[in-house]
């Protein structure tokens, strides 16, 4: 069977790993190079270079050569498609919780007005 896989789940994919998540969270402040990205992981340069290419796949993050070095920078493009489609079911779950919030309003109500 061949399924086709969308830049959304590649996104997701990619995201779902918190060393991703953490390096694309580094590059929202600017372009790094891989040496400066790597520096605080506790991991060889070569895994983080791993994990790159898997965000680099995704389409998240782009990357330029100037010389021997390596520059990261975020796109943002697919962060922007897992954010619409997420989105879709931010009303659900307000819905959700707002019947909540009036569940535990009347519970309060109730338990204030005691046995009578």
């Amino acid at each position: 069977m061949n399924i086709a896989v969308s830049n959304l789940d590649l996104a997701f994919a990619a995201l779902a790993d918190p060393t991703r998540r953490r390096i694309v969270a580094r590059l929202t402040r600017g372009e790094l190079r891989v040496t400066d990205l790597a520096q605080p992981f506790a991991m060889s340069l070569n895994a983080v270079s791993k994990h790159v290419k898997v965000l680099e796949g995704a389409g998240l993050v782009r990357r330029r050569r100037e010389g021997r070095e390596h520059y990261l920078r975020l796109r943002a493009a697919p962060l922007r498609e897992v954010a619409r489609w997420t989105s879709q079911y931010e009303r659900f779950w307000n819905q959700r919780l707002d019947a909540l919030g009036a569940f535990l309003d009347q519970q309060k109500e109730d338990d204030d007005e005691g046995p009578q």
